[in-house]
Formats: structure tokens, C-alpha cells, sequence
């Protein structure tokens, strides 16, 4: 039985432009990535000539600013771009969030110089970059980060291990947070790194339950040189650039979760209305009708709670609570609905020639990066009780 594919959702865009930019993500995701999504995942093979198209159609620096080569979009409607790409392949919908928040540090925190000399070809020259915070000691605990810049003359020199590298191996460009202070998150500092440069290396990729077409790997530092030209912000800002993009990579998140679950429903949709049993399609059977309604009203929720969000962004206001709550909500009800997906397809959800239990497995990594779902909940009692006692 074919997949049935993604229906149009019915979006609320703030233009026309807007529109005509959906039509165009929607388009170029079911024609580029749908075909060959489940062939690239069960190879795990990266399918980077689809990044290397979305760059060149502008798609891969659609919140930034066009006088750097971006696309001027808010973030509502870069955020549905992302949700379509994630409902076409997650492992795009999700290296398109991550290539986002490599390109935050330079367009938030660099110079004009900087700016002028990165983002044209870091948005729209057919580049790809990684983000490297995370270590094999330090995932929640990211102020802990041990991988060490020092200063030489005009240069940095890094050493250290970054873990759970998204692109790792494979990016041309990383954001890259190290220590070149004391202790702690004051002592954080953010740097732009070049994919090929001299003493950076990559482990092979990590062997993982889902989105098996996206690399993830260690990156080793060792004796890595870079210019104090390629230093973002301030020495000892770094932490703060960190906390700053992933407010916004949390919304990135969020949308590939409703993306996914968007795809699972749609499948579930399309078989109930075919699989007959007892001499009647199976949709006539209110228990798999109601899971359906379910599955739907978690979806349309989660949509609902990352554009409030992603408003909030857009008019310059406060949004990191409301950036964990749609990360968090957004993330768990797309385990629970491509969990359902399965379910609703009895015996051939559990087969790999249906997308559902791809979707199943993808689905649990929303819950991890970006910051764990109880971190998340960390955030948030946080932002309504104030910092625990200690």
C-alpha cells in the first residue's frame, strides 16, 4: 500500500509572500525529499545534495537578515517551512533547525565585518554548519564543557571533544563554545571554525535507533588554530550566545515534531480509509476514529503553541518559557501520535515498509536534543518560581 504523504495543513501566514514561500517549501520537499526518504534512512546514507539545494533556493537562511543573502522572514514563518521540511524527512527538517543555530552566533553577535564576511556564503553559498556544545561529560550540564581555547598571539588554539555533534564530520562550518576563562558559564567563549580545519577531526557516526541519514559524531580538537577574527562576541560571552540560540533552536525542534506527527496522521489517515475488515473500511470504527481525533487535536495544539511562541520572538519579547513549553509539548505529543501511527496500522506499522515506525523511532530524539524534555520542565518551574534553594 503507497504512502499517502503529507495533506496541506491549513496555515495562517502573516503575507502573501509568505504564502507563496509555503507553496514553494512544500513543493520542493515533496519532490526532493519524500521520493527517497525511506531508501536514504534504511542506507543511512546523508542526502546533502538536498541541503545543497536548499541553500542555493534560499531555504536554509530564511530568518536572517536579506542584506547578508536571508530571507527576512519571521520566525512564524521559517518555523512552518521547518515543519514541512520534517513532515517530507526528519533528518532535514532537523539539519535545517541545526544549521539555523550554527548561523545565530555570527548574524546575533558578530561584527558587521564578520557578518559581511560569512553569513552571504553561511546562508544561501550552498554551505552546511554544525553546532558544538555538548560534551561526553557535559550535555545537560553545559556550563561544565571542558573542550579549552587558548590564546596564542593572534590566534586561539582549541583542544577538546565535542559529543552529539549533529553534521559531525560533514559540516562546513561550526559554532563552536569553549572554555578560555575560569569555572563555570562566565567563562565561555564562542567561535566560528571551519569544517576542514587542521587538527579537527570526527569520529565515525554514532549508530542510533532513528534518523539514521543524519550524521552524528564526536569531533575531536586537537591543536585546532583559528584567528581571534573568528571569535563571536566577547571572551566570556559565549554561554549567554549558547543560551540565546537555543531558545530559538527549541522552537526549531518543536516544529519538526509537529511536522512528524503531521506525517504520521496523515498515513494513519489514508490506510484507515483503505484497510477494510468485517466488510467495511476500518475508519467506520469509532474506538481507531477517536485515537485519530486525538492524534489530530495533540498536533493542531502543538502547532498553536510554537507560533505563540515564535510571535512572541518576532515582536522582541520575552519567549524562553514559552520556547520550552512548545520544545517539551510539541515533542512528547509526537511520540505519543507516531505511537498511535503504529498502533492504528496493526502488524504493518511494525514493518519497515510502512514510514510509521520510522516515525516512531525519529520521533524519540526530539525528546533528547535541544535540551531533554526534563530540562525543559527545569526551565520552565524556573521562569514561574525563580532558581531552587540550595
Amino acid at each position: 500500500m503507497p504512502e499517502s504523504g503529507p495533506q496541506p495543513v491549513e496555515r495562517s501566514l502573516p503575507t502573501e509572500e509568505a504564502r507563496d514561500l509555503m507553496s514553494l517549501v512544500r513543493e520542493v520537499a515533496q519532490r526532493e525529499i519524500a521520493p527517497t526518504v525511506n531508501e536514504d534512512e534504511l542506507a543511512g546514507r546523508f542526502p546533502r545534495e538536498v541541503f545543497t539545494l536548499l541553500s542555493r533556493s534560499g531555504l536554509l537562511g530564511l530568518p536572517y537578515s536579506e542584506e547578508y543573502g536571508g530571507g527576512d522572514q519571521p520566525y512564524e514563518v521559517y518555523l512552518q517551512a521547518v515543519e514541512e521540511l520534517a513532515a517530507a524527512g526528519l533528518t532535514v527538517g532537523v539539519g535545517t533547525s541545526v544549521h539555523t543555530l550554527a548561523c545565530h552566533a555570527v548574524a546575533a553577535f558578530g561584527t558587521k565585518e564578520q557578518r559581511t564576511s560569512h553569513l552571504p556564503e553561511m546562508l544561501g553559498g550552498g554551505l552546511l554548519g554544525g553546532y558544538c556544545l555538548s560534551e561526553p561529560a557535559s550535555g545537560s550540564d553545559a556550563a561544565g564543557l571542558r573542550t579549552r581555547a587558548v590564546r596564542d598571539g593572534d590566534d586561539w588554539v582549541i583542544d577538546g571533544t565535542k559529543a552529539w555533534i549533529t553534521h559531525g564530520g560533514v559540516a562546513d562550518f561550526y559554532t563552536v563554545l569553549a572554555r578560555t576563562g575560569g569555572e563555570g558559564a562566565k567563562g565561555i567563549t564562542a567561535f566560528l571554525v571551519p569544517g576542514d580545519a587542521p587538527g579537527l577531526s570526527a569520529a565515525a557516526p554514532e549508530k542510533k535507533m532513528g534518523m539514521t541519514g543524519s550524521p552524528t559524531a564526536q569531533l575531536h580538537f586537537d591543536g585546532v588554530r583559528v584567528p581571534d577574527s573568528r571569535r563571536i562576541g566577547e571572551e566570556g560571552q559565549g554561554f549567554r550566545i549558547a543560551l540565546d540560540a537555543l531558545d530559538s533552536g527549541r522552537l526549531g525542534i518543536a516544529a519538526c515534531a509537529v511536522g512528524i506527527s503531521q506525517a504520521a496522521l496523515d498515513e494513519a489517515s489514508g490506510y484507515l480509509r483503505q484497510r477494510q475488515q468485517f466488510g467495511r473500511p476500518i475508519a467506520d470504527f469509532q474506538g481507531l476514529r477517536f485515537m485519530l481525533a486525538d492524534m489530530a487535536t495533540q498536533i493542531e495544539a502543538g502547532r498553536a503553541l510554537y507560533l505563540a511562541a515564535a510571535r512572541l520572538r518576532d515582536q522582541g519579547r520575552p519567549f524562553s518559557r514559552q520556547a520550552a513549553m512548545a520544545k517539551l509539548f510539541c515533542s512528547d505529543a509526537a511520540m505519543r501520535v507516531t505511537t498511535d501511527a503504529v498502533q492504528l496500522l496493526g502488524g504493518y506499522g511494525y514493518t519497515v515498509d510502512f514510514p510509521v515506525e520510522r516515525f516512531m523511532r525519529d520521533a524519540k530524539v526530539l525528546q533528547i536534543v535541544e535540551g531533554t524534555n526534563q530540562v525543559q520542565r527545569v526551565v520552565i518551574a524556573r521562569d514561574l518560581l525563580g532558581p531552587e534553594s540550595r
